[in-house]
């Protein structure tokens, strides 16, 4: 069949027609191709922008580490990982120069194979605890192992390290060495509870020592009209008897208040060079005769140095320790008693407030029952005892520490139980020799004179002036310091000594002296007083006064003391 036939003008159509096509078809596979270009090319960029950040992200890291590491090994302290079951992971050169490990030596360990068993087991149940709780820990402290054997404590912070789902991987932590920061802190417990019982101790000492005093003034009421009976009565008499037993009882309670003066540290000293060694082979030779039961040996120093002290306090010293260390062992035992020289130099690891100088040292061990540290922390508080009741008054230990300290010595203790006791005391030498004592007789001197008695207790005006009319004195009495200078004032002639009470109100025995020798110079005074020779009476004795009586006195007591000061003419 023949083609159609078709004009020039209908070809030329059809030709326009399917290059119009074309173009249309290539335009959609040119727009198709670019479209696909830039999508790569965003890829490609957001790809390249990718490594950059990765790297960048690499090399933070890498400096991140670095730092770590630098600080690790700078810092002073030790720093570590461990994993969820407290094996090391990690350890800073650091521990080389806290605990003498290498880092190789440590990492795959536990922290509990540092430390002693008994701090192991502590540590671990801590640990443990934190782990299922994911708790940080601050402050902890801990005691391990030095390489070379010796503990160390360490302050250890740690926080948990956490995946990406919160499960726990491990700890990351760092330690310090605090062992000189805890020897610090416990000095410094030490010094405070050594202030806190001093300042108890204080405290009891002058509630005691009020105590005494008054109670002092008491038995010079009984004790002055005991001795003004037994005047009056002979040995054949019924009542001779009972009145030497209520004197007995009025001496067995001054001994107790002495005790209480002794624990205060207002004990009547009458201090001068005494020998230790000699004073010790007296008492507890007289002590062993009464207690067989016990074995004493005795260990003294042969070139012991004498001390500065009052031998009849030094005397209750050794009895009360001895009488401590017998009841201590019930069924028998040993006391060892040893002397030395010392000196300050070697004192200084002791808890004492020392001065420098020369001491000697009594030590007085015991093989008793020995105290646990709660008792030993309690003994020489007045009052306190460990017997049962009805055996002891609490007061034996209580005036050792009172006298020792009154010396200005110093007691120690160290017990354990089941293992004994021992007490040291350290006492200064003396740079003074030795001067034997001479004992002289109570005499009852009786003669003639006016005597002004000042006191402000009632019944001791009383009694003083019935003491002095039946030694043959005449009597004047003042209830305080200011009658006292009014008297005095009136009967200055007349008046040859007055017997003056330190401790009055309105005014006390020391203004009143100063008064009275502002009068007269020359004027006689015996100071008289429920306390002791210590103290304020000593500073009144130092500015001329004459004399001390300590009540309760008695009537030949009085008498010889009024002798010595008037003489005997």
């Amino acid at each position: 069949m023949a083609e159609e036939y078709k004009t020039p003008e209908e070809r030329c159509a059809e030709l326009e027609r399917l290059l119009h096509e074309a173009r249309e078809e290539a335009r959609y596979y040119q727009r198709i191709t670019k479209d696909t270009g830039r999508r790569r090319l965003r890829e490609i960029d957001q790809l390249s922008r990718l490594i950059t950040e990765r790297k960048r992200a690499e090399e933070a890291l890498r400096r991140s580490e670095q730092k770590f590491k630098d600080l690790t090994e700078v810092t002073t302290d030790w720093v570590w990982a461990v994993d969820a079951q407290g094996v090391y992971t990690y350890a800073s050169p650091k521990i080389k120069d806290l605990l003498g490990y290498e880092v190789s030596e440590v990492v795959g360990k536990t922290p509990f194979d540092l430390m002693p068993e008994e701090e192991a087991e502590k540590i671990r149940k801590f640990f443990n605890a934190k782990v299922i709780n994911k708790e940080p820990f601050y402050g902890m402290e801990n005691v391990n192992r030095h390489k070379n054997g010796h503990l160390v404590v360490l302050e250890t912070n740690g926080i948990p390290i956490l995946d990406e789902k919160g499960q726990l991987k491990g700890y990351r932590g760092i330690d310090r060495v605090i062992t000189e920061r805890k020897r610090v802190e416990e000095e410094k417990k030490r010094l405070e509870a050594q202030f806190h019982r001093a300042q108890k101790m204080e405290a009891i000492g002058t509630l005691a020592a009020g105590i005494a005093h008054d109670f002092n003034n008491l038995l010079m009421g009984v004790q002055g009209n005991v001795s003004l009976m037994l005047l009056d009565i002979d040995s054949s008499r019924p009542h001779y008897k009972k009145l030497k037993d209520i004197q007995r009882q009025v001496q067995s309670g001054a001994k107790l208040t002495g005790q209480l003066l002794g624990y205060a540290r207002k004990g009547r000293y009458e201090v001068k060079p005494i020998d230790l060694n000699r004073l010790v082979n007296e008492v507890s030779e007289t002590f062993g005769r009464t207690r067989k039961e016990i074995n004493i040996h005795c260990e003294l120093a042969e070139d012991l140095l004498a001390i500065d002290a009052d031998q009849g306090q030094i005397e209750q010293v050794l009895l009360n320790l001895f009488v401590n260390a017998a009841d201590a062992m019930p069924r028998g035992g040993d006391l060892i008693l040893k002397t030395r020289n010392t000196t300050y130099e070697e004192m200084r690891g002791n808890p004492y407030d020392l001065k420098p100088g020369h001491y000697v040292l009594l030590t007085v061990t015991d093989t008793g029952i020995g105290m646990d540290k709660k008792t030993m922390e309690r003994i020489f508080d007045p009052f306190f005892t460990s017997k049962e009741l009805g055996r002891g008054t609490g007061l034996g230990l209580a005036s050792v520490y009172g006298i020792i300290k009154g010396h200005d010595g110093y007691i120690g203790v160290d017990s354990n139980k089941g293992y004994g006791t021992t007490f040291s005391i350290y006492m200064s030498a003396s740079e003074k020799a030795i001067q034997e004592s001479v004992k002289t007789t109570e005499d009852f001197v009786k003669r003639t004179g006016t005597i002004l008695v000042v006191d402000d207790e009632e019944v001791i005006r009383k009694v003083g002036h019935a003491m002095l009319q039946a030694t043959g004195y005449r009597a004047l009495t003042a209830r305080d310091g200011i009658e006292a200078v009014e008297v005095y004032r009136n009967h200055r002639d007349d008046i040859d000594l007055v017997l003056l009470d330190m401790v009055m109100p309105n005014m006390g025995g020391g203004k009143t002296y100063d008064t009275l020798k502002e009068i007269n110079p020359d004027i006689k005074v015996l100071l008289s007083s429920g306390y002791s020779i210590e103290g304020q009476a000593t500073e009144i004795l130092n500015r001329g006064c004459n004399g001390f009586i300590q009540k309760p006195f008695t009537i030949k007591q009085l008498s010889k003391k009024i002798s010595e000061i008037l003489g005997n003419g």
